[in-house]
């Protein structure tokens, strides 16, 4: 009777713990579902909108057409960088995007990424910059497009969340003989604490406001979190608020390093 006792505390513990396991997925799918269809909405009512004021009448006028006609198509981008950011997330939850794993130099990738987005800091003034001037060029093993994706979300989030005329460093820094970790901070806003353990939610935003001004599909974050994963590596986060964030990942050495010099950007 004790046997029997215990296994029948021990399957209603299980299918207690099984049933509470269902319930998190099921309004993990809720939120998840909810925050797509409120995504999607804002463009394309935005899209709906600007396309009806023009039928109605507003394409007559030849200025106003354009105008009408350029926010439209903003519009649509929104929603493309939606969907292929959530077809991207998809297919790295499921395993079928493969990693295309070649040897390559992460820091010439900064260089490269600092080049990509120089026109998008210099909107805010804010400056992209080694930590050191000095820099140790190191060979990565990784899908050097991926690496890429996933510095362009981290630099293009620090310029999101940055202060006017801030400064986003990044930071190259060997760990051991096989690893080495990038870090990109930046002296901007900021998060508070209670919001950090979520940053990495798909769709999870601090400002559920200004944010969307930005654009974005609000999906940066959690593909970083895929890609780097993907890598079977790690990605972390430090943030005070009003004085800035420090996101890091780490990245498998190849068997090459040489040393060259940087110029600060």
């Amino acid at each position: 009777m004790e046997t029997l006792s215990r296994e029948v505390k021990k399957f209603a513990t299980d299918k207690k713990l099984e049933i509470e396991m269902l319930e998190i997925r099921e309004q993990y799918r809720r939120e998840f579902l909810g925050n797509v269809s409120h995504e999607l909405k804002t463009p394309l009512f935005t899209v709906q909108g600007y396309v009806s004021t023009l039928l109605d009448g507003a394409m007559d006028d030849k200025n106003i057409r354009k105008k009408y006609l350029k926010r439209a198509e903003k519009g649509v981008e929104r929603l493309i960088y939606i969907v292929e950011d959530l077809d991207m997330i998809t297919k790295l939850e499921s395993g079928d995007l493969d990693l295309n794993m070649t040897d390559f130099d992460v820091v010439e990738l900064i260089q490269n990424v600092f080049e990509l987005l120089e026109m998008k800091a210099d909107k805010k003034k804010i400056k992209l910059a080694f930590e050191s001037k000095n820099v140790q060029s190191v060979m990565i093993r990784g899908d050097q497009d991926r690496i890429q994706q996933v510095l362009e979300n981290l630099i293009v989030n620090s310029i999101k969340y940055g202060k006017e005329g801030g400064l986003t460093e990044v930071g190259v820094v060997n760990l051991t003989k096989k690893k080495v970790l990038i870090r990109i901070s930046d002296n901007g806003e900021g998060v508070e604490k209670q919001n950090i353990p979520r940053l990495f939610e798909r769709f999870y935003r601090v400002d559920k406001s200004g944010t969307r001004s930005e654009g974005g599909s609000g999906l940066g974050l959690a593909i970083v979190k895929h890609i780097i994963e993907a890598h079977k590596e790690k990605v972390y986060v430090e943030s005070e608020f009003g004085i800035g964030s420090e996101f890091s990942f780490t990245l498998e050495k190849a068997n090459k390093t040489t040393k060259i010099d940087v110029k600060k950007s």
